[in-house]
């Protein structure tokens, strides 16, 4: 197991420090998986939720989180995002709607936590602008689908199964 990089001498939490690494173009996608009724997967599809276009919404949503993820996760070094796609993909045999966050930058520490905070903050996004119709709306499976770039090489989990 690798050692475990955030915590000083003392034991003590810190922001790992990146000066030394080599600034690399690096890409990050991340998935999740929003679970509706049949009712409120209708109402989002067709534009009928009261609240306004909830993909659209959610979509800015995981951009803003993605560019504002240091903010929220202590550890997280401030990264200049230079881009960030949300993508969903509606399936209307499980109800269900799949989000992919894809966040790139040039820097010394990847975006791994942008893309998963992406995600995130699209889904409780969806889940919010839909609370009023349905209760038990579930997300599910949020996880990181690839990197690529720095030190520690690429992952895809497609190939790490």
């Amino acid at each position: 197991m690798s050692e475990l990089t955030h915590f000083n001498n003392d034991g003590r939490a810190r922001m790992v420090d990146v000066s030394d690494k080599q600034s690399t173009l690096r890409e990050a996608v991340a998935g999740g998986t929003i679970f509706l009724n049949k009712e409120t997967f209708n109402l989002i599809i067709t534009g009928k939720i009261k609240k306004g276009d909830v993909l659209a919404v959610a979509q800015v949503a995981g951009i803003m989180a993605a560019k504002k993820t240091s903010d929220i996760i202590p550890m997280c070094h401030p990264v200049a995002v230079t881009g960030v796609d949300i993508s969903f993909s509606p399936d209307d045999m499980r109800c269900a709607i799949d989000i992919t966050a894809t966040v790139r930058c040039k820097g010394e520490t990847g975006v791994e936590m942008e893309a998963l905070t992406a995600v995130s903050a699209t889904a409780l996004t969806i889940y919010d602008m839909c609370k009023a119709v349905q209760k038990d709306i579930k997300i599910c499976d949020i996880r990181l689908l690839k990197k690529s770039g720095g030190k520690s090489g690429d992952y895809n989990a497609g190939n790490n199964d």
